[in-house]
Formats: structure tokens, sequence, C-alpha cells
């Protein structure tokens, strides 16, 4: 392996999934502003994350529902009066 290509500041932080509020402790280099007590009494710095494996599909089995027919009337209503014109 190549010497000296890994960053030496590797520090214990908090990742929060925002979705479900699911905390864990894990080390990484991430800048953070915020920070938060753990179950141990410390503060450690604060990582906020979209989705983690208690929120992703392929750990959790289940697939989020996505508005698609919702998506496709507002399109359909939003250019409705271009197709009228084309039309003519």
């Amino acid at each position: 392996m190549k010497k000296d290509i890994h960053p030496d500041n590797y520090r214990e932080v908090i990742f929060k999934d925002m979705s479900n509020d699911y905390m864990f402790l894990g080390r990484s280099t991430a800048a953070s502003k915020e920070t938060v007590a753990w179950e141990d009494g410390n503060e450690y710095p604060l990582v906020k994350c979209e989705i983690t494996s208690k929120s992703h599909p392929f750990y959790t089995g289940k697939m989020q529902f996505v508005d698609t027919a919702g998506r496709v009337d507002k399109f359909k209503n939003r250019y409705a009066k271009f197709a009228k014109k084309t039309a003519e």
C-alpha cells in the first residue's frame, strides 16, 4: 500500500440518520460544527446523514413509495397550455 495517502485526523463522531433519528458512534474525518452528548456522557461532533443502514431500502427490505402519479399530473397541468398551442 502507498504510504502517507490517508488522513491522520480520524476521530470519533456521531452519525445521525435524519429520516428516523437513528444515531451511531463511528470514526471519521468529516468536518462538523455541531456536537451532541452520547450515551457514555461525552460530547462528540455530529455528522448528519440522509440515509443509513436503518433507512436504506436494501437493508430494511422496504421500498419507499414515490408519488410518481402526482408528479406526472403536475407536469401535465403545467405544460397543458403548450400542448394546446402545438395542436392548433
